[in-house]
């Protein structure tokens, strides 16, 4: 997607409002070139008629005439800053949410290799530049263009061999504004990009405060967040530099037009070709021709970096989705009953190097499946196939006989739960973090679900309940408690495919007894999938099926497996020594 196009598309909803923008700049142009000629009549009339009442008379016509002048030109101002400043604030907006909405639809994929901080500048830096175009950039370029090409009219009307004159700069002008174009839009990409790594690290570096304090790296944090900070004020700098090396460049032509004006105008005033009331028009107008000169050097290093926010945000957009909604999406008129069947399916994130290899597994609905072996054998990628966090590169994932990828996305994110081990709660209250599993709820299926995640025992005994603030990603509650509000969160969702990721680890027993209890309640009549690092939290399951080396190598229950004597036994009496 080309900047310009990716302007017209999102400007096109504020097209009245441009039109009235553009509409104004008009008028003020015309004011702009009005005053000029009022002096040069007022001038004309004191030098070459007598100084009688009917010259007093006009001078009060004239004044009145500026007079509106300038009042017009004080409401097209206004008028045109408002529709101006509107239509572009309503076009960053609009690119803000269009940003954010196509980056929701990306796989997770995209999100492996890229920075917080970097995303949140696309979405909210480089598209604050659509404003700095519409209101200020192109209205500068489109008014200072105007103006050019009127004051020009408007010189050659008075004296052509004058004019002719003053065009003899234009082409240093014109040779520094394609080297400007040239030069100093890379330098100002690169700046956006800068802007981008200093919020990726601040991020970082503000998401682990805890971390941080912890491991006492106060300094090494302030020196990363400190290169980022000198970075952006030396990529910064480069481009001012350049933008400052162009303008003396635009002031000295502009100051050769002038000095040709006034040595060669001087004379034809002496020798009778040219009036001392069109000399100093010439000079009034002189000034109104080269100012627009020098206001489109500015304008383009506006212009400049603003198309540079814009490749950026281009890049983002011309990002397809790896997993998208299918062209005739499969929608269950009946509520989807659980049950899910693995054929064949192979998985790896990069090429070459195979997660899932020939995963052949059914799992029946209702029925409760284990999935155990090391770290890093792919249990949890496995599981993230089911709702289409990813799709297998071969085979193919069904539930009730439906392949996922022919099922409607929402419909299917709807069918799953899921409780994982790194719990991520939002920064509100507890009301809010329940409710994020069913935004509709009533108050009593919110505080039922709080029950039932043996969750209401901690939000009763706290200051507001449950308008209780929790903080940025629930810091004032414990990892139990975290665990609990993402039960009653899964619990509200009601989904009849529930995926447990370790959800009992890193707590301590009793903790883990309260949230044991939660989860049985939540198992009764889902289809679950548990991943579970202790194996005794599993014994009960219908199933447990063991992975090692990307492949299922054995399943069974749990007392068929121990007698199997096979990677379970060895796993599960590890276990036993440690605990």
């Amino acid at each position: 997607m080309k900047p310009f196009s990716l302007l017209g598309k999102l400007a096109k909803k504020y097209s009245k409002l441009i039109f009235l923008t553009t509409l104004t700049m008009l008028g003020l142009v015309g004011a702009q070139l009005i005053i000029p000629w009022i002096i040069r009549q007022l001038i004309d009339r004191l030098t070459t008629q007598p100084l009688d009442q009917g010259t007093i008379d006009y001078i009060t016509r004239i004044s009145v005439i500026a007079l509106i002048v300038f009042v017009a030109r004080a409401v097209m101002q206004f008028t045109r800053s408002y529709a101006a400043h509107k239509a572009g604030w309503g076009v960053v907006s609009d690119a803000r949410r269009l940003v954010y909405q196509h980056i929701q639809k990306l796989s997770l994929r995209f999100y492996e290799d890229k920075q917080t901080g970097q995303l949140m500048s696309r979405i909210i830096n480089d598209t604050d530049l659509f404003e700095r175009m519409i209101a200020h950039a192109l209205p500068d370029v489109i008014v200072n263009g105007i103006t050019l090409v009127g004051v020009s009219a408007i010189l050659l009307s008075m004296n052509v061999n004058l004019t002719l004159l003053t065009l003899i700069p234009i082409p240093i002008i014109i040779f520094a504004l394609i080297g400007y174009s040239k030069l100093v839009r890379p330098a100002f990409r690169n700046r956006q990009q800068s802007i981008g790594e200093l919020n990726a690290v601040l991020n970082d570096s503000l998401s682990g405060i805890r971390e941080v304090k912890a491991f006492a790296r106060e300094e090494d944090a302030l020196d990363k967040v400190d290169d980022k900070i000198q970075l952006v004020l030396h990529k910064n700098l480069r481009a001012l530099k350049l933008m400052a090396i162009f303008n003396p460049i635009f002031d000295f032509a502009a100051g050769i037009g002038q000095l040709l004006v006034i040595f060669f105008g001087a004379r034809m005033a002496i020798a009778g070709t040219l009036s001392i009331a069109d000399l100093v028009a010439f000079f009034l107008y002189l000034d109104s021709f080269y100012t627009p000169v020098r206001s489109l050097g500015n304008s383009m290093e506006a212009v400049q970096e603003s198309l540079a926010g814009f490749e950026r945000i281009a890049e983002i957009l011309t990002v397809s989705p790896e997993i998208a909604n299918p062209d005739e999406p499969h929608t269950f008129v009946e509520p989807i009953q659980g049950n899910i069947r693995f054929e064949n399916v192979r998985f790896y994130y990069n090429q070459g190097e195979d997660v899932l290899t020939d995963i052949n597994l059914e799992i029946p609905a209702g029925s409760t499946v284990a999935l155990v072996g090391p770290t890093g054998v792919g249990k949890t990628t496995l599981v993230s196939l089911i709702p289409r966090f990813y799709d297998a590169i071969e085979g193919k994932i069904q539930i009730d006989g439906v392949d996922v990828r022919e099922i409607d996305l929402d419909q299917l994110h709807q069918s799953v739960s899921m409780v994982l081990q790194d719990v991520f709660l939002f920064h509100g209250t507890v009301r809010e973090n329940i409710l994020f599993g069913k935004p509709d709820a009533t108050e009593e299926e919110m505080i039922r679900a709080a029950e039932i995640a043996n969750a209401s025992e901690f939000i009763d005994h706290m200051p507001n309940g449950y308008d209780t603030l929790i903080g940025e990603r629930g810091v004032k509650l414990s990892g139990g408690q975290k665990q609990r509000l993402s039960i009653a969160r899964a619990v509200l969702k009601d989904s009849p495919v529930l995926i447990l990721d370790e959800a009992t680890s890193s707590v301590d027993t009793e903790t883990e007894m309260l949230i044991q209890q939660a989860l049985e309640r939540l198992i009764k009549g889902r289809t679950t999938i548990i991943i579970a690092h202790r194996l005794s939290t599993v014994r009960n399951a219908d199933r447990i099926v063991a992975l090692e080396g990307s492949r299922i190598v054995e399943a069974g229950k749990h007392e068929e497996l121990l007698a199997k004597k096979g990677l379970y036994h060895k796993l599960y009496t590890a276990q036993q020594h440690l605990y």
